[in-house]
């Protein structure tokens, strides 16, 4: 029998404080229930993101197709994504969610069918990215756009904090669940294309979960008085970015960030093959040692909450994350690796949650999803154009040179926003 707690045993009043500061969001029905539900699916699309970047690697052996599969999934982001913002704000954003999802769940099913068929080809692989991208371009902003309707402002960027938790807890769990479920189908004897198959199918089934947590919000749409043309909402967005001088240098930072340091993840798979002569179960250690560091700096970011000199904490971590994967494209220690992967995760979430929450604190909830369409074509837009560029550039040189080079360009970036000024001082 357990025995009762005791003064000792029992959470001390400054813990229990620390908790509900780090869990405050979490005080929200709906901000749990969606929390919940796009924690299930993204654990599922990271699952299909390992499966995917072998299964590519696999059918070309290339690692320029690799960046144009990361490239073709994030293009509509870049062509679509600042319209959906305009429907975020014009339409219920809860449907336009749901919408996103059903088109998620399809390609992911197609991609299981033809892998398992053995019948997949690379055209079908980057079509069906296409197809995913242009789901999240809507689904996206309508995402962004509705946490701040859940939660209280005070409360704002614990919640932002919070999502990037279960973002990167997925990256933990499903890189690892998908190099288990590979290696345990290889095991018994099956084909890795039947493997893979199962990773893709278990994404599928996984928005299922996100769905069902959309259906269950309690939140109301509240149409638009006034509906306008959409070019004329969309400009007033663009005005409103390219006027607002925090808001502007803030979505630079973040194409900056994307563009330069998200080829770390997208070039994994070369380093774990080539550079450490090591399979598809290395590449799933190595996507969860940064998925764990993810977790950490977000749970950092939560409980932090709203301070002051955010801005200036954000390019600290820049710095900071340059000089990481400088040092990783330098390594040839896998267990330094796993380290700097790590500390790699920490810096750049702590860079994403707060430039995110400081542009979703200083816009109003009428231009909330135009800003934020804006802003996701910056900082999603970011990764295809990288994963195209650095992808191209590890055709040609070694993969680990284009990384120095890319963490040397961080920093140097944020010691520009530094002596700048506009996101140091907010």
């Amino acid at each position: 029998m357990a025995e009762p707690l005791t003064e000792e045993t029992q959470p001390s009043p400054a813990a229990t404080r620390a908790l509900r500061r780090l869990a405050a969001a979490f005080t929200y029905r709906d901000f749990r229930v969606l929390w919940l539900g796009a924690c299930t699916s993204s654990i599922g699309t990271w699952m299909q993101s390992l499966a995917e970047n072998w299964l590519v690697l696999g059918l070309t052996g290339s690692a320029f197709y690799l960046g144009l599969d990361g490239f073709l999934q994030q293009l509509p982001v870049m062509l679509f994504t600042v319209i959906g913002g305009v429907f975020a704000d014009r339409h219920d954003r809860r449907r336009t969610l749901l919408a996103s999802q059903y088109v998620q769940l399809t390609s992911a099913a197609l991609l299981a069918i033809l892998v398992y068929t053995d019948v997949v080809q690379i055209w079908q692989v980057l079509l069906l990215s296409f197809m995913t991208g242009c789901a999240q371009a809507f689904g996206g902003p309508a995402y962004q756009s509705l946490v701040p309707s859940l939660v209280s402002k005070q409360d704002l960027p614990n919640a932002i904090a919070l999502n990037s938790i279960q973002f990167n807890l997925a990256r933990v769990i499903g890189p690892l669940l998908a190099g288990v479920t590979l290696t345990t189908f290889a095991n018994l004897g099956f084909s890795e294309r039947t493997a893979m198959a199962s990773c893709f199918g278990i994404n599928s089934l996984s928005f299922l979960i996100v769905i069902l947590a959309l259906l269950s919000l309690h939140i109301k749409h509240v149409p638009s008085e006034q509906p306008r043309a959409i070019l004329t909402e969309l400009r007033e967005g663009l005005a409103y970015v390219r006027h607002q001088r925090g808001v502007l240098a803030l979505t630079l930072l973040a194409a900056a960030t994307t563009f330069l340091g998200f080829p770390l993840m997208t070039l994994l798979p070369v380093f774990a093959q080539s550079v450490f002569h090591q399979g598809v179960g290395e590449y799933s250690r190595m996507m969860a040692c940064s998925g764990a560091g993810a977790v950490v700096g977000a749970l950092a970011v939560a409980w932090m909450g709203r301070y002051t000199h955010m801005g200036r904490t954000a390019l600290i971590a820049q710095v900071a994350f340059g000089a990481i994967v400088v040092a990783f494209g330098l390594s040839r220690n896998l267990w330094l690796s796993y380290v700097l992967l790590f500390a790699s995760g920490v810096m750049l979430i702590v860079v994403y949650s707060t430039v995110t929450s400081l542009v979703q604190l200083v816009v109003s909830n009428q231009m909330r999803g135009r800003v934020m369409g804006i802003y996701m074509v910056a900082f999603r837009g970011g990764m295809p154009l990288g994963s195209l560029v650095s992808g191209y550039a590890a055709s040609i040189v070694p993969a680990p040179a284009v990384l120095v080079v890319n963490g040397i360009l961080l920093a140097v970036v944020a010691g520009f926003f530094l002596m700048k000024g506009s996101v140091r001082e907010l």
